[in-house]
């Protein structure tokens, strides 16, 4: 085992775009979001991708959208606020519900890209500002919750990105020294939380962001997780 390997003890990943890749995962549910959301509260889809910075006729998301890392609270909140009279509570939960059987595509085969960190004896770790409850439904329908040693969305007690909270929520409950992990995400605010932990941080282009806004907060950025292991032993 070489020196870059053995200073590496535990590796927190993000969900969505990290993980699975964003727009393959997320663009059709959101437009289906924004579609039930109109028709129950009589608005304007149009004004609530607005509100979004999403694109309905291409079924994207704009690199400006609020929601790329947002909690889903967050989510429900710029919303609601695009419906008068709606209630941000039960957007949310409707939010939660049904992002729990979002399709997802894998970045990578994840059983044996898992395994294979596993196996240089690393404990691993998810960290999403989606829900505790949408990150185990998304884990266990991908078959890898198993694989994680620590799983936390943004309502499970530990605070939500960029904060750092769970991030070293992760580290005490594996008994891990923060400055021997990394934190591998999408967004600035994975990065940011990664940082602010004190930990190493990866960007990857499988979410929105791209290569000049994740740099300054990396100490690399890779096209996807998959070229991690390579990273590990350089």
């Amino acid at each position: 085992m070489n020196r870059a390997t053995r200073e590496i003890d535990g590796i927190i990943f993000d969900k969505d775009g990290t993980l699975f890749d964003f727009h393959t995962t997320w663009a059709n549910w959101t437009r289906d979001l924004l579609n039930h959301l109109a028709a129950s509260h009589n608005a304007d889809p149009v004004a609530l991708a607005l509100a979004i910075q999403f694109d309905l006729a291409e079924c994207r998301f704009l690199p400006t959208s609020p929601l790329i890392g947002a909690t889903s609270r967050e989510g429900a909140e710029t919303l609601a606020a695009a419906m008068p009279g709606a209630d941000a509570d039960n957007i949310e939960e409707y939010m939660n519900l049904s992002s729990a059987g979002a399709p997802l595509q894998p970045a990578v085969p994840l059983v044996p890209f898992l395994e294979g960190l596993a196996a240089r004896g690393i404990k691993i770790g998810l960290v999403t500002n989606d829900s505790d409850h949408g990150a185990r439904a998304h884990l266990g329908s991908a078959g890898v919750l198993d694989h994680f040693d620590f799983v936390a969305g943004y309502n499970s007690g530990h605070g939500s990105k960029p904060g750092a909270g769970p991030l070293l929520a992760f580290a005490r409950q594996t008994g891990l020294d923060p400055a021997r992990c990394i934190m591998v995400g999408d967004s600035t605010h994975d990065l940011m939380a990664g940082r602010a932990a004190g930990m190493h941080t990866l960007g990857v282009l499988t979410g929105i962001a791209e290569t000049p806004e994740l740099a300054p907060l990396a100490d690399a950025v890779l096209p996807h997780i998959g070229h991690i292991p390579e990273w590990l032993d350089r």
